[in-house]
């Protein structure tokens, strides 16, 4: 076990990373798509180029951050019957979950999908749009998003089998921890804010009288 908890950590350390930078690929969907929109209205311009860009980068964001997003334990539950349960009890539900539904699911979508990449790779396929971009890229993300799912659902269920044999903590409370630093900044940053419109506000009604 201590050599599966070893392997959990690098898995988790690798979907972090991969994470952390498709972080970033938000801020650029952003900017390309505030560019498009600008000059599309401003100088009457399109690309197909540009517009599938933001389509790709928008895969990218999606599929690459799944397994971060599962680490974190931020997708979607429905847990209403298992929120019941004893933590020991929901973790065996857990441990079912990641094996009967989460990794054939990943496992199958990785399977189907890597010919399917392979294909357009080998074909160099071209966007059927005028101007647009290689297709075979965003392909690609298919088998790699999945594959990193996979992974993050391999370490959840070492990590899970490990809590029940006193080995490792509840893999569930660690990513609830992980959250609490992000959501203590959100709730600085919404304090900030009420504070400026409440001297704005008192500003106002100053200027008023």
């Amino acid at each position: 076990m201590s050599f599966l908890l070893k392997i959990s950590s690098l898995i988790d350390r690798l979907n972090q990373a991969v994470g952390r930078a498709v972080a970033w690929l938000t801020l650029i969907v952003v900017v390309v798509s505030a560019t498009n929109a600008i000059i599309r209205k401003v100088f009457s311009i399109s690309s197909n180029a540009w517009l599938e860009l933001q389509w790709y980068l928008f895969g990218a964001i999606f599929l690459l951050a799944a397994g971060y997003t599962f680490l974190r334990n931020e997708h979607v539950r429905v847990d209403v019957i298992a929120q019941r349960f004893s933590r020991k009890t929901q973790t065996y539900i857990e441990i079912l979950g990641v094996i009967f539904f989460l990794l054939p699911a990943c496992l199958l979508v990785f399977w189907l999908s890597v010919p399917y990449f392979y294909k357009s790779y080998v074909l160099l396929e071209q966007s059927s749009n005028t101007g647009g971009l290689i297709r075979w890229p965003v392909k690609l993300l298919i088998p790699v998003g999945f594959g990193l799912l996979a992974l993050a659902g391999l370490s959840h269920l070492i990590k899970s089998i490990g809590f029940l044999m006193g080995k490792c903590p509840d893999p569930i409370a660690q990513a609830e921890a992980m959250q609490k630093p992000e959501e203590d900044v959100a709730e600085e940053i919404r304090k900030h804010a009420e504070a400026k419109l409440e001297a704005h506000r008192q500003h106002i009604e100053k200027g008023a009288v």
